[in-house]
């Protein structure tokens, strides 16, 4: 029998340390940052260099690098654009396809990397990786710029992206610098060109950086033997030190409705993320759009309730009085006017096009702003931006990858602020009601009406009622469909009378059209009548005119 033996408590490892590095890690401030340029402009070798001499590559992903027989960088060089370019098609060519996304940390900073692709007809990805970006790293070819004699196209595109989609910062990365012999001249002629770029485009806030990106000069170490004419910081001196955007924390409060917890009698809550501002117990608040005003009780989390919360920061809020609040709502102050959101169901908005089949004047599509889905019309396309030259053309189309300023009509009106002023509150994303494929990304410019009056609202049918003819109930969903509206057949039996108003209700803040052959009771109806339209179709009403009386185009419908 072996003897029993009892380890030392001082062989113990105390916890104490590595809790307090968690803690310390935890509390770092995030940047994220993307990388976009021309191709083969050196933007995975750039980030594959920043990754390695940081320490932030694992050994066996560095010796799986040095072991690949794809290896493209001369002289015996470490192919470090491997390290990101994970996907065959993109190492089989040499290029960027997809936005990949890497993760690294230094003592001062954690980073979330977004390396986007440089070719033209992959412009979607690029602002697809670059919407939630602090920092924009624009990379220039330094040998790329001297034949050409000017920056290369593709790092127009990129740098009026990134001024578009409202990074707060932009630094142009000179790679390539030993290709040009580290010429300060060359450099400094770039650093021109760039700067009335920067300038013609209303860039506040940028710096340029000679590096390269093969030897590791001024990416991580600086080039003193290489460069030493150049005494500005190395790329992740810049990224270390480069004040973070607070416009989100610091602005009026803006708390779209996610979703409605009541897991008692006791408890009525509204969880969601605070899309901007503060919010805080005792604060006197606004539902929007009823504007119905009350006071925040409590901040409730999983933790614990909480003394305020910020952006980005996900809660539930329990209000001091029973108000009618639902997903796709919004809570704002209720003691600025001047610091309420727009309120339109008819604004402008710049629009990102990401799908195959072109966005047209007419169509109709799903905008998911916030928490907040409704049907969105094209009712104009102001106009195209050819983003190489920055000019405004004429269009009535607009193609996958290209820009363009839009005009829509909503039926139900959206909460939102300028994209200029918030992020997050200003843009949408665009769906296609069939395939459910997301087609667009826009960035609101501002309203085009005033604010759209509840009456007017009330107009807009959400219930049609076909008095038990439910083969025609079959077939208006598909016309409906196939207009671009959202339809929903409600004649379930597990949907009591008294739920048919809730269950309307709530189809109509998903932009949706509800559909019942049933005889609803006169109370019922009354109830729904308040806050949206009931359209009663005849026998002899045909499917076209029915749909166009619900979609409110000119129709021989009968609305009662």
């Amino acid at each position: 029998m072996s003897a029993i033996t009892t380890t030392p408590e001082s062989a113990y490892l105390s916890t104490s340390g590595f809790e307090d590095f968690l803690n310390a890690h935890l509390g770092q401030e995030m940047l994220r940052f993307t990388t976009a340029g021309s191709v083969d402009d050196g933007k995975s070798t750039l980030i594959g260099r920043l990754l390695h001499d940081t320490k932030s590559v694992y050994e066996d992903q560095l010796a799986a690098v040095k072991q690949s027989r794809v290896n493209r960088a001369a002289n015996g060089h470490v192919d470090f654009s491997l390290l990101t370019d994970g996907l065959k098609a993109e190492r089989e060519q040499g290029i960027t396809i997809d936005v990949a996304y890497r993760y690294f940390s230094t003592s001062r900073r954690k980073f979330i990397i977004a390396d986007t692709p440089g070719h033209e007809q992959y412009t979607r990805n690029m602002a697809t990786g670059a919407s939630t970006a602090d920092v924009a790293i624009i990379l220039i070819d330094a040998k790329a710029f001297a034949r050409a004699g000017s920056l290369l196209p593709q790092s127009r595109r990129h740098t009026y992206i990134a001024s578009l989609l409202g990074i707060p910062h932009v630094v142009a990365a000179v790679n390539k610098m030993d290709l040009v012999g580290y010429s300060q001249q060359q450099f400094e002629t770039i650093r021109e060109a760039f700067e009335a770029l920067a300038s013609h485009l209303g860039l506040s806030s940028i710096q340029v950086i000679p590096v390269s990106a093969l030897e590791g000069a001024n990416v991580v170490n600086p080039g003193l033997r290489e460069m030493p004419w150049y005494t500005g910081p190395t790329l992740l001196d810049y990224l270390e030190t480069v004040p973070l955007n607070q416009t989100a924390t610091d602005g009026p409060m803006r708390f779209p409705v996610q979703l409605v917890l009541r897991p008692d009698s006791t408890f009525r809550g509204f969880a969601g993320q605070v899309a901007r501002g503060t919010l805080r117990p005792g604060d006197r608040v606004m539902a929007l759009p009823s504007r119905r005003e009350t006071t925040v009780s409590r901040l409730v989390t999983y933790d614990g309730d909480l003394a305020s919360a910020a952006h980005p920061q996900a809660i539930t809020v329990e209000l001091e009085d029973e108000i009618d609040l639902s997903r796709g709502e919004m809570l704002v102050p209720a003691d600025q006017d001047a610091a309420l959101p727009g309120i339109s169901n008819h604004f402008s908005a710049m629009v990102v096009w990401m799908h195959e089949e072109p966005l047209t004047v007419g169509r109709t599509y799903i905008a998911k702003h916030t928490t907040r889905s409704v049907r969105a019309t094209v009712r104009a396309i102001r106009y195209r931006v050819d983003v190489n030259s920055q000019q405004q053309l004429q269009s009535d189309s607009i193609a996958m990858n290209e820009i363009a300023e839009v005009e829509f009509e909503t039926n139900l009106p959206l909460f939102f602020d300028r994209y200029a002023d918030c992020r997050w509150t200003g843009s949408l994303i665009l769906i296609d009601a069939l395939s459910n494929a997301t087609v667009g990304a826009a960035m609101i410019s501002g309203a085009l009406e005033n604010v759209a009056e509840a009456s007017a609202e009330a107009t807009r049918i959400s219930l049609i009622l076909l008095g038990g003819r439910s083969e025609q109930a079959l077939a208006l969903k598909t016309a409906l469909i196939q207009e671009g509206a959202n339809a929903v057949l409600i004649d379930d039996d597990l949907i009591a009378d008294t739920a048919i108003a809730s269950v309307v209700r709530a189809l109509e803040l998903a932009g949706a059209i509800a559909i019942s052959t049933r005889t609803v009771p006169q109370a019922v109806l009354s109830e729904i009548k308040a806050f949206a339209g009931v359209l009663h179709a005849e026998e002899n009403d045909n499917l076209k005119s029915i749909a166009a009386a619900a979609l409110h185009q000119p129709s021989e419908g009968n609305r009662r």
